[in-house]
């Protein structure tokens, strides 16, 4: 994907801020970059997109950067859009304005034939359960911690053939259900899975869909998730280091056979995990090796 550097300078009361987006043209799907250089006087606040504010959070690894995740959502549709930095400067509220080009990323299409009862179930039990997962999933999706746990790049958390990609739209059984909000790992069972990098345990459970799952929260709104698993290595609240086994590959859940799935959530909205590993290493940590 191509990477276009925008740099800001504006002047206001003899003060320069220096604004950064590493990827002003991005596919839906995928995250976009911001990078502040700090200034004596300036404070930066935060950043509006498609009618959501982002918060702006200190560089992990350079204390003279700041830096925001801008998720583009998969329902995004192609289009250019404005972006807004808020900042202060001597006390005065200033505005900078970005355009940012959204293309749209042809995900495809795959059928999967699975138990009818996993794809509409119609039990009232199995509905309430479904329905208290997803509002318990969603609180945690949309807690966002300034307390950062990465210090290093990600890395990914199998090292096998990916069976299907981000993005692709999910057709159970003749039916759209929506679309694959992760990336599926060929793993046998019981594989050992590795945490994409350092963080707390927010969730470890069985789950209607998902199986046995693991989420972790890494700071600054970023969460990784691990679906499917055989069983656990881990339990809520613990913390957790890059390349540690949390648990072991399996086939629970709505599933055809033993995988991983393996999911990334920013500030709330779902990215491609694999892009999302690479922009985050390249930019924060010098480098897009996984």
């Amino acid at each position: 994907m191509k990477s276009l550097f925008l740099i800001l300078f504006f002047i206001s009361n003899l003060f320069a801020v220096d604004i950064k987006i590493k990827n002003s043209t991005i596919e839906n799907g995928r995250t976009i970059f911001i990078e502040f250089k700090k200034e004596k006087g300036v404070k930066y606040k935060n950043i509006e997109f498609l009618k959501h504010s982002y918060p702006i959070y200190e560089n992990p690894v350079d204390k003279s950067k700041l830096y925001a995740l801008v998720p583009v959502s998969y329902y995004t549709k192609p289009d250019i859009k404005e972006l807004k930095v808020v900042y202060d400067v001597a006390k005065k509220t200033n505005t900078a304005f970005f355009m940012i080009e959204i293309k749209d990323a042809h995900y495809k299409k795959e059928s999967i034939k699975v138990s009818a009862k996993k794809v509409n179930p119609t039990s009232k039990k199995v509905q309430k359960r479904i329905s208290k997962e997803y509002a318990n999933a969603m609180k945690i999706y949309n807690t966002f911690s300034k307390h950062n746990y990465i210090t290093s790049k990600f890395i990914i958390p199998l090292n096998t053939k990916i069976t299907s990609e981000f993005g692709k739209a999910r057709v159970y059984n003749g039916t759209l259900k929506g679309y694959h909000s992760g990336v599926d790992f060929r793993a046998k069972k019981p594989t050992p899975i590795k945490c994409a990098n350092d963080g707390k345990v927010v969730l470890a459970k069985d789950r209607f869909y998902a199986g046995n799952s693991v989420i972790i929260d890494h700071g600054h709104g970023v969460y990784s998730c691990y679906y499917h698993l055989s069983k656990f290595k881990v339990k809520k609240g613990n913390i957790v280091k890059k390349g540690q086994i949390i648990g072991l590959s399996g086939s629970t859940g709505r599933i055809t056979g033993p995988h991983l799935h393996f999911a990334i959530r920013v500030e709330g909205t779902q990215v491609d995990p694999l892009e999302f590993i690479k922009t985050i290493n390249k930019n924060i940590f010098n480098g897009d090796d996984r």
